[in-house]
């Protein structure tokens, strides 16, 4: 293997199910306890402004994967799960086109191994799956989610379809009965990293916890006797993960490869608000995370939804102990990394390398930010100021309270002197609100939002 080659850095992305924005110790959390994910936010940068290009798992996954904005991808809402069945009529859900380039297909060329672990939601059907888009090895479920020991997608019943196991190595289904699915994942993962390579890799981690349904090992949710049983569980759920954290950070030094590693962690998107959880065959109530100060959940555009729990860490290249609140976003995971391996990545991005921020303190290479969801909802973010239209409050479906005195419901607020978006002060800028309307107009027009 070329010397040089050995020289190209490895990249590790470890991403999360419904996060809440508040349910880390680094990031306020004074219920759980997350000592690996705090360790890893103390060795590098703690991101307070970091945002999912989409309030829901498919288009957010992939923004991540290819740096482009959900709809420019394909994928711009939640896919289903269908898997058709032999030499019938109905065809697997469709997803993330092959015309898409991801940081694992792009990365290959330039003698990187690729893997896998965790939760795709990126397409069922099969030239749609991990292995088509440039994963050497992937293990894990290709829908939204999966029962945590079965590995059963349930989804989906209440319109009379059959449950689906859904676990495969590669195109092959394999059966872990009973073994919890998280720490598969961390397994899988801490072997790839143990069997070692002259090669660099990039290896993508999707945890599907803390995301429905509500099950941990009873040794996690022991750790939480002074929680009540619905945050008990959640919490659980989220200690294996961050356990997983710890484990591959380890297997990283252990083989030497920590320090010549660049770990991206993050959130597909904020707390869920959904009712359903498994219980006996049973739908019951989902106790989602904690989004803290901020506005909205899951599929909302109110800051809940989109912002996220974000640390970067790349030790010898990215100083310990950064907090930023410069603007970021999924899809500058791909020109961000290209930018420290020294390779040129495509011109049709949308996101922006960070590298300079992180490195040399420059501002958030973002002027704006944009997002859409379910057609109605539309956000623009513009330094401290952010327009949202349409936005879902924080009941499961409703708006947030239309103003009579305004032609939609808009929706403006400084997050610099309230992240919460408690104030709407839409009546006292009406040049700015034409300004940001006009420019959602403008890049949804660009992009086809319908």
């Amino acid at each position: 293997m070329d010397r040089e080659l050995k020289k190209q850095p490895n990249l590790v992305v470890i991403y999360t199910d419904d996060l809440g924005y508040g349910d880390l110790g680094c990031f306020g959390s004074d219920s759980i306890s997350t000592p690996h994910l705090d360790a890893l936010a103390d060795s590098g940068v703690r991101f307070t402004d970091w945002y999912s290009n989409s309030p829901v798992c498919s288009p957010s996954r992939a923004s991540l994967l290819t740096g482009r904005y959900p709809h420019k991808t394909g994928v711009s809402r939640v896919l289903a799960g269908r898997r058709a069945k032999p030499g019938g009529s109905n065809q697997s859900t469709p997803g993330l086109p092959q015309t898409e380039k991801t940081i694992a297909s792009l990365l290959k060329p330039h003698g990187y191994r690729t893997a896998m672990f965790g939760k795709w939601h990126l397409g069922v059907a099969e030239e749609c799956r991990p292995n088509a888009h440039g994963f050497d090895e992937f293990f894990g479920f290709l829908a939204g989610c999966v029962d945590y020991y079965s590995h059963i997608y349930y989804h989906g019943g209440w319109r009379n379809i059959n449950p689906t196991h859904d676990l495969w190595h590669n195109d092959k289904e394999v059966w872990y009965n009973g073994r919890y699915f998280t720490e598969l994942v961390t397994e899988k993962a801490v072997d790839f990293i143990d069997r070692g390579s002259d090669q660099p890799f990039f290896l993508y981690v999707p945890y599907s916890a803390p995301h429905y349904p509500m099950h941990a090992p009873k040794s996690y949710v022991d750790r939480y006797p002074h929680l009540p049983p619905d945050r008990r569980i959640m919490a659980a759920m989220i200690s294996a993960m961050d356990d997983g954290v710890g484990a591959i950070v380890k297997a990283l030094k252990a083989a030497g490869e920590y320090e010549n590693t660049m770990i991206f962690f993050s959130s597909d998107n904020g707390p869920s608000r959904e009712t359903r959880n498994w219980l006996d065959g049973n739908e019951d109530h989902y106790y989602g995370g904690t989004a803290g100060i901020f506005r909205g959940h899951k599929g909302s555009v109110f800051e809940a939804g989109i912002r996220e729990p974000t640390i970067m860490s790349f030790p010898g290249r990215i100083a310990e102990g950064q907090v930023s609140d410069d603007v970021g976003a999924m899809f500058d995971v791909l020109p961000t990394f290209f930018d420290f391996a020294g390779i040129e990545p495509p011109e049709n991005l949308d996101g922006k390398s960070v590298t300079k921020t992180v490195t040399e303190g420059d501002e958030s290479p973002h002027h704006q930010l944009f997002w859409e969801y379910a057609a109605s909802q539309l956000a623009v973010r513009q330094g401290k100021w952010k327009l949202c239209v349409n936005g879902r409050n924080d009941n499961k479906s409703g708006l947030a309270p239309r103003d009579p005195d305004l032609p939609e419901d808009v929706h403006l607020a400084d997050l610099t002197s309230d992240p919460g978006e408690r104030f709407n002060l839409a009546k006292n800028n009406p040049e700015l609100v034409d300004q940001l309307m006009a420019d959602l107009q403008s890049w949804a027009t660009e992009l086809q939002v319908d």
